[in-house]
């Protein structure tokens, strides 16, 4: 979902993209990139293709609705449960600690790639890593 500022609504991305999906958060380790894409379950079509960048603001609004700024939109995601959406923070939070990291900075050693890994299962597409999957959520 993105942020309205005319409505002062949340609403989908595309009208009609509402419905549960699975989101994923993969990583191209060789251009040390991220991405979050979510598929609608239902159908399979991408409900959100984005690009992490460095410096975007994440924000835990409530224990299953997160949401993140860049300096065009805000983004927010609706999750059935707490771990997923604790699951999927941990993961964002390692994808911007990364990316910070990428300047000169410190990666934390509790957001490593081994323990993500290990928590949540690894699945590969040429050349990339998905950090966060198998996440059902209402966007």
């Amino acid at each position: 979902m993105v942020y309205d500022d005319t409505s002062k609504k949340w609403v989908p991305i595309k009208p009609g993209q509402q419905g549960f999906s699975r989101i994923n958060i993969y990583h191209n380790t060789a251009s040390n990139t991220f991405r979050v894409v979510g598929v609608k379950l239902q159908d399979q079509q991408v409900v959100i293709n984005y690009s992490i960048v460095k410096g975007l603001k994440y924000n835990q609004a409530t224990p299953t609705f997160h949401q993140w700024r860049d300096a065009r939109q805000v983004y927010g995601l609706n999750f059935a449960s707490k771990e997923e959406a604790t699951t999927f923070s941990n993961a964002m939070l390692f994808a911007l600690n990364v990316l910070s990291a990428q300047d000169g900075g410190v990666v934390s050693p509790l957001y490593s790639t081994q323990a993500l890994h290990t928590q949540i299962g690894s699945y590969l597409m040429p050349r990339c890593t998905a950090v966060f999957s198998e996440g059902k959520l209402f966007c």
